[in-house]
């Protein structure tokens, strides 16, 4: 049963995926935490549980977003060596700051994060890009890279909500600020998961089929399934509005940040 449950989770969060063209970390995060609490999991470990499966599952679908990305040429690859190895390195260190905070903080930063990115959808579309500026000196993409791969672990998401912004925001095309974005996910991934592996079993987390903060079943219900509803998402995604899926998915992350708010204040 509980293997049926992740494999739905990672269908829905993969065809969001496709469809609203974020990663699936937005949405695997919050639906964790609410199948961890029914399943009595202890409240101090439910949402390092899933920040720490999120990251893990967003391994294997950022190996195919970045094989499609590179075949399309849209990835810049100097400026994915300038912010790849801090970002690593920022998200291992992240994650062992996610694990010596509470459970309750974690609800409140995720639920601010979560409005943060949707206030961001409803306001990108209305921005004209600015193609005269460049990308800042390698020393200042490293220092990015450090804050973008600690925040992510913190998120439990694979960056994309931080780098793309940050790639737009310097003059690189919207198509070549994702493509970047989606290399840079892996490493993000990679040391996010292990830093929640290690974090999570120096805890002694005493719930079965997990390694540390990562759930096991989780991972491969999720990421077995978020691999094919993706494409599907994609699909039907260009049969509609972008505005309209943008301004939707929004106010989606204002319910469930609103949601891990409430939860973690009262």
């Amino acid at each position: 049963m509980e293997l049926i449950i992740f494999l739905a989770i990672g269908a829905l969060a993969g065809f969001a995926a496709g469809l609203f063209g974020v990663g699936g970390g937005t949405i695997i995060v919050p639906l964790l935490f609410i199948v961890f609490t029914q399943m009595d999991y202890s409240p101090d470990v439910i949402m390092h549980l899933a920040l720490g499966t999120s990251l893990a599952t967003i391994v294997v679908t950022s190996i195919s977003s970045l094989m499609a990305h590179h075949k399309n040429g849209a990835v810049i690859w100097p400026v994915f060596k300038n912010l790849a190895p801090p970002m690593a390195i920022g998200c291992f260190l992240g994650a062992g700051l996610a694990g010596w905070l509470s459970g309750i903080q974690l609800q409140l930063i995720v639920g601010v994060f979560l409005i943060w990115v949707a206030y961001t959808m409803f306001v990108g579309a209305k921005k004209v890009q600015d193609s005269t500026k460049i990308l800042p000196s390698s020393a200042k993409q490293i220092m990015a890279g450090s804050v973008i791969g600690g925040a992510s672990a913190i998120f439990g998401i694979g960056g994309g909500s931080l780098t793309v912004p940050y790639l737009t925001r310097h003059g690189v095309v919207m198509q070549k600020a994702v493509g970047t974005s989606a290399a840079c996910g892996l490493p993000i991934a990679i040391t996010g998961a292990l830093g929640f592996m290690i974090f999570g079993m120096n805890q002694q987390v005493n719930i079965p089929n997990t390694i540390g903060f990562v759930h096991i079943y989780a991972f491969f219900g999720i990421s077995v399934m978020s691999f094919f509803t993706a494409k599907l998402g994609a699909k039907v995604a260009h049969a509609l509005s972008p505005q309209i899926l943008k301004k939707c998915f929004a106010v989606l992350l204002v319910i469930i940040g609103i949601f891990f708010l409430v939860k973690g204040l009262v």
